[in-house]
């Protein structure tokens, strides 16, 4: 889990955008929202393909241009 040192007279308000910004750094936020429900293992094949597929589309639209 992500921690930061707050800084002498720094505002709760600053120490928690920074808290915020180094737990989107570390991926945390979007491991949450993976595990929040179950995903067959089918469907993650499926959702692991089609990205896949939108990647090496949007790679073969950079080279042609």
């Amino acid at each position: 889990m992500p921690h930061i040192k707050i800084r002498e007279g720094e505002a709760f308000d600053r120490a928690l955008r920074r808290f915020i910004k180094s737990c989107e750094k570390a991926g945390l936020m979007a491991d949450i929202r993976k595990h929040q429900r179950y995903e067959k293992p089918s469907d993650a094949r499926k959702r692991k393909s089609n990205a896949a597929r939108r990647k090496m589309r949007k790679l073969i639209a950079i080279r042609e241009e």
